[in-house]
């Protein structure tokens, strides 16, 4: 299994075909995703178990254990990621099968790259009960769309990373997150692991947000991690 670099939303992909995997994986990474890819059934069901994902892709023709095993184990156990079933097989019935085991959507092979992109965009904004492409905390507005940020009406300019980290604490505002999970999370790779990594990004993000002497909108909570408040904090 391969995992790749660092981004948000936590994205597992199951696809026997290397090249498609490739293809996929490359897409998904320029997207902003953090994707895991590989090509067996049985280690993708491991991987689905024991990690928390914001959407699974799964070829259905896999060779020992095929997506539809993988779905249907998860889904008994519980297991209520959204899921896309991507395969040649594209009868009413096998399409009915699939999504009567528990898919969320099913693409038919061949298809468009961008498509699935689409398609995994519209699957994580439903597990995260965002119906608009807008994130909002506050004065804080994010578009994932275009991936612009303002606060109080200013426009703020942020790098990619920072950009990454920032949605990772928008999709949990209000609480607080360790520096753990924004590794997993926001810094897949984590650059060698180490948490001061996170909290050089941390203090870069929160200076930016503070534009016009505006209250800070990040909060550091010792021995715990950071927590992003609505409308500025202490």
């Amino acid at each position: 299994m391969s995992r790749l670099d660092v981004d948000l939303m936590r994205i597992l992909l199951v696809e026997d075909y290397p090249l498609l995997r490739g293809s996929v994986v490359e897409c998904l990474t320029e997207e902003g995703y953090a994707v895991d890819a590989t090509g067996s059934g049985e280690e993708g069901l491991w991987y689905a178990e024991n990690h928390d994902y914001d959407a699974l892709l799964l070829d259905i023709m896999l060779p020992k254990m095929d997506g539809l095993q993988i779905l249907g184990r998860l889904r008994a156990r519980g297991n209520m990621v959204p899921v896309i079933l991507i395969s040649a097989r594209d009868s009413v019935s096998q399409r009915i099968e699939g999504l009567e085991t528990g898919a969320d959507d099913y693409l038919i092979k061949p298809f468009a790259v961008e498509e699935l992109v689409a398609r995994v965009k519209a699957q994580v904004r439903r597990k995260h009960d965002k119906k608009t492409p807008l994130l909002v905390a506050g004065d804080i507005v994010v578009n994932t769309a275009t991936k612009s940020v303002t606060r109080a009406g200013h426009s703020i300019e942020l790098t990619r990373k920072e950009y990454i980290l920032l949605e990772c604490f928008m999709f949990k505002k209000g609480e607080v997150i360790s520096r753990e999970y924004i590794s997993q999370h926001a810094y897949q790779d984590y650059e060698g692991g180490t948490s001061n990594v996170v909290d050089v990004y941390v203090g870069y993000l929160r200076k930016k947000l503070n534009v016009g002497d505006l209250p800070n909108a990040i909060l550091t909570k010792r021995g715990h991690g950071y927590m992003l408040v609505n409308g500025g904090g202490e």
